[in-house]
């Protein structure tokens, strides 16, 4: 499968899409100014309890609390206050954990008020994003993730991915891992680690241990509450936790983004780092390859099924849960044989596409599917191993359980980000009366080009709706083509998915917006 990574960033916001084989499968959008994102770790201050719940609500800078849940708080929650509270006052002198004396492990059925006090500080590590009225979810079992290992602080263990099959390897990296990580920490060695030299490894754990040890001195500053180490920018986590053979390319219209997905490159895998490539065009990066295009494809409430035929996805979202329903169009009308083997490959394809869109939302919680009704059981089997397939490209944990008796299959999905919603439809611009009329609008783009080019020299970008271009190029005695008689300069147009109708931006040589204007 041919991986593609697509990094654009504009207006303090990079939106990162994933392609796979030219499709659009993940889409990350990260504010410049974002403070909260899965993996920070923060020094906070608990705010008050909440004994009902069995939890805690802890001020890290927030607008609301983030909320911790006894469960969340790990069975080395006391040696981490301990550390914590040394590290602060000055005790703790050095980031190594050596010789660091560990606490007893708290009741895993125990109650919050036992263990926790309002005003005590705790290091923290954001496990869910702030979703809607809700503030972050966090967790004082700290891990700091690497491409080949996870660090694990006050832990001595040696844990191995379950996907590794070979016994040889995992004696093989057990026995690496042991003799080279710092004593007070454990590891998880991830499934990527498989037959990787010693020299990768242990460069990622160098890394790691660097991490900690920015983490400690952070923490000796004293501000509270603070974050006190950041994750990675989402395109190196991405890179991070998916980089493999597979990518061909990773394409950023971001100069600085580009140097450092080179320099992150250069330390994972230095003999790939040509596959990032620096894009400066006119046309939009997410124009270019299409993704605004496949984003107003495929989201809604209508999703189209691709190779099927007419076979379509409805996908509805409820407070409790979401209800996709597999629709077959006139595809299947009769119980033949040639018909249930029909019904199979369009649940199939129907399967793939859900796939596909759970991780293009980032849909969480439970989602139940009804598939196309099949009476034959080895149908019902084989779509379900083909969903489980489909899956596992998906890294958000999740549990498929098999078909019911009503042919309903149920998935829970971790979420740990707010689910993408765009919206696929348009205002009305007549709804409050009258609007400017197109023929008006193309007259005051002409009008704004003349004026423009009595200051600006350089060359002229007009961006608009793909049926203005369409309008504006028609012919050889196009719209265009008389602005360039009239004004004796060239105007180039760029088509834009993302735009509204009567929506225009003009740009100069440098990218800069000269002027525009939005029904």
């Amino acid at each position: 499968m041919k991986k593609e990574l697509i990094v654009s960033h504009e207006d303090d916001l990079t939106k990162i899409a994933l392609l796979e084989d030219g499709r659009l499968c993940e889409l990350h959008e990260q504010e410049d100014k974002s403070e909260f994102i899965v993996g920070d770790l923060f020094v906070g201050k608990v705010k008050k309890l909440a004994p009902n719940l069995n939890a805690a609500f802890v001020n890290i800078g927030y607008e609301k609390d983030a909320f911790l849940h006894y469960q969340d708080l790990g069975p080395q929650y006391l040696t981490y206050r301990k550390f914590l509270k040394d590290t602060i006052s000055k005790k703790q002198s050095t980031s190594s954990l050596k010789s660091f004396e560990i606490q007893p492990e708290i009741n895993k059925n125990g109650t919050v008020d036992k263990v926790i006090a309002k005003d005590d500080l705790v290091l923290l590590q954001i496990t869910k994003e702030p979703i809607s009225t809700k503030g972050p979810r966090i967790s004082t079992q700290v891990s700091l993730t690497g491409r080949f290992l996870v660090l694990i602080p006050f832990d001595n263990k040696v844990s191995i991915s379950k996907k590794i099959k070979s016994f040889e390897e995992k004696e093989r990296l057990r026995t690496l891992i042991e003799s080279i990580k710092p004593e007070g920490f454990g590891v998880i060695i991830r499934t990527v680690a498989e037959g990787k030299k010693v020299a990768d490894l242990h460069n990622d754990m160098n890394q790691l241990i660097q991490k900690w040890e920015s983490t400690f001195k952070s923490i000796q500053r004293n501000k509270v509450p603070s974050k006190v180490l950041s994750e990675e920018d989402k395109a190196s986590a991405i890179l991070r936790d998916n980089f493999n053979q597979d990518f061909v390319s990773v394409t950023c219209d971001d100069e600085q983004m580009v140097n450092e997905m080179k320099t992150y490159l250069e330390i994972i895998a230095p003999e790939r780092k040509n596959i990032v490539h620096f894009y400066d065009s006119h046309i939009p990066l997410l124009e270019y390859y299409n993704v605004e295009k496949q984003l107003k494809q495929s989201f809604g409430k209508h999703v189209n099924i691709p190779s099927s035929k007419g076979a379509y996805l409805v996908i509805e979202h409820t407070e409790a849960l979401h209800v996709i329903d597999v629709n077959s169009g006139n595809n299947i009308t009769t119980g033949t044989a040639v018909n249930k083997e029909h019904a199979l490959k369009v649940n199939k394809m129907a399967a793939t596409e859900i796939a596909r869109q759970l991780r293009l939302r980032d849909m969480g919680g439970i989602i139940v599917i009804d598939f196309i009704d099949m009476l034959n059981p080895e149908h019902r089997r084989d779509l379900y191993e083909h969903l489980k397939e489909e899956m596992k490209r998906d890294k958000a944990r999740h549990k498929i359980l098999p078909p019911s008796k009503f042919g309903l299959i149920q998935i829970t999905r971790q979420r740990n980000r707010p689910e993408k919603q765009i919206d696929t439809k348009e205002e009305n611009p007549n709804k409050d009366g009258e609007i400017i009329a197109p023929i008006v609008i193309v007259e005051k783009m002409g009008e704004t080009i003349r004026n423009i080019m009595q200051k600006e020299k350089g060359k002229l970008y007009l961006h608009v709706h793909p049926f203005v271009e369409a309008y504006l190029t028609k012919g050889i005695k196009s719209i265009q083509m008389k602005w360039f008689v009239k004004y004796k300069k060239w105007v180039t147009i760029i088509p834009r998915d993302s735009f509204k109708y009567l929506e225009y931006r003009i740009y100069n040589s440098n990218k800069e917006e000269l002027t525009g204007y939005s029904n």
